[in-house]
């Protein structure tokens, strides 16, 4: 028997009930696994956190800033924009991302913003 379960089958029923009750069933939640999994890479999170700093970059600036290809960074950001976590718009010939509230919300939990050192803000 492996350490992680118990040794007999000990149901509190009207607790278990009552848990149960509260959680979202698999259809309800998937929104919230796909916008995990997709801040669940670390390109990702780079991508996330200049876009969380720079409010808007192109590909072409967002390559530069996480030193990738922008064939690469472009599928990641294409990744984010589908989970709701980027949104895009063109300018010219150029089109601009940025995080969208659920974005910078989900990058905030995951990856806070470092302590400004001593002296600084």
């Amino acid at each position: 028997m492996s350490s992680d379960s118990c040794e007999l089958l000990c149901l509190d029923l009207p607790q278990a009930e009552a848990v149960r009750a509260r959680v979202p069933a698999d259809d309800d939640v998937r929104l919230a696994a796909d916008r995990a999994r997709a801040l669940a890479d670390p390109t990702r999170l780079r991508i996330a956190r200049a876009l969380a700093v720079g409010d808007e970059l192109c590909v072409c600036d967002l390559a530069w800033v996480c030193s990738a290809s922008q064939n690469l960074v472009s599928h990641h950001v294409r990744q984010l924009r589908t989970a709701g976590l980027a949104a895009s718009r063109r300018e010219g010939k150029l089109v601009m991302y940025r995080l969208t509230d659920a974005g910078h919300t989900l990058l905030a939990l995951l990856l806070p913003d470092p302590e400004p050192a001593v002296g600084e803000g």
